[in-house]
């Protein structure tokens, strides 16, 4: 299945979080650049903690503040989020090709989002020197998408380098 072939539905931002969380994300975009958004971030959180919206909101301020330890939990959170709609295995190291092109064409979009995510989780990981998990995450991704739609093939060949410079040192 072409990851590329399949439409735009279900898409995570389109789904409308309650007007108070709403609100929470856009007072901590306001707050960003004072470094003081983490407060609402998290208030959205509690208020809503299986909106994929705040989700990806905290993941990218922890992200961009190096906070990277915490934007991992959060990817990780997200996930097994996603995972749960889509009746994936909870491991990810036990996902087959057939799990993608077996599922139905309404969930593409899930799968995608999945994979995207297992992605960030594999690059923050190489961030934080977790080489060998990074290189096993992409790995998995070349495996199940040939014509890397998602873009894991130079991350892969990123971390091998890395990790034959180790080697060398």
């Amino acid at each position: 299945m072409d990851l590329l072939e399949f439409e735009a539905e279900d898409l995570y931002f389109q789904q409308e979080d309650s007007e108070e969380v709403q609100a929470l994300i856009k007072y901590a975009s306001e707050l960003y650049s004072s470094g003081e958004a983490e407060l609402p971030l998290l208030k959205a959180f509690l208020r809503a903690p299986e909106s994929l919206n705040v989700l990806v909101a905290l993941n990218r301020f922890y992200y961009y503040q190096h906070r990277l330890e915490e934007a991992l939990l959060i990817s990780e959170r997200a996930l097994g989020l996603i995972r749960s709609g889509i009746e994936f295995p909870d491991d990810w190291r036990q996902l087959q090709r057939t799990h993608i092109s077996e599922a139905p064409k309404d969930w593409l979009t899930r799968i995608r989002l999945y994979l995207f995510t297992l992605k960030s989780i594999g690059f923050l990981n190489m961030r934080m020197e977790n080489l060998e998990l990074s290189r096993g995450i992409f790995e998995k991704l070349v495996a199940l998408d040939d014509k890397d739609r998602i873009g894991a093939k130079a991350l892969l060949e990123l971390v091998l380098q890395r990790q034959q410079v180790a080697t060398v040192a």
